[in-house]
């Protein structure tokens, strides 16, 4: 009898074992460690859309991360580079991603979902 709500994810790449992302179904930001090694934290209540695309890189280089994930907030919009991102967005749509960096490639192979990059561009509002 299988009592994992989730059978996809019980694996030696689950949530809790994962190094790329953790949750927490009473967080109200999410904690994004981006590349230039500072951490970020996004409110949910200010997240507009998240959107996962193929990687455009794959053009120019076949060893690039497949997939994209972009999360648009209200000030700022983060980019995650890796593969089997749905799991992080399935977390962004219940709002409890309580945090989210990248982890050495070497890694991918164990892990179901393996962030690659984090990148966080903030917008500045004009006064």
């Amino acid at each position: 009898m299988n009592i994992n709500p989730d059978p996809d994810e019980a694996s030696v790449s689950s949530t809790r074992d994962n190094p790329c992302y953790g949750n927490d179904p009473n967080v109200a930001s999410l904690n994004v460690y981006a590349d230039d090694e500072h951490s970020y934290l996004m409110p949910y209540a200010q997240l507009l859309y998240a959107e996962i695309i193929p990687n455009p890189a794959l053009e120019k280089n076949a060893d690039a991360p497949p997939e994209k994930l972009v999360i648009c907030f209200a000030v700022a919009e983060v980019t995650l580079l890796g593969s089997g991102l749905q799991a992080v967005a399935r977390k962004i749509q219940k709002c409890d991603l309580n945090f989210v960096k990248a982890v050495d490639r070497r890694f991918a192979t164990s892990l179901k979902t393996h962030v690659a990059a984090v990148t966080i561009t903030l917008t500045k509002e004009n006064v």
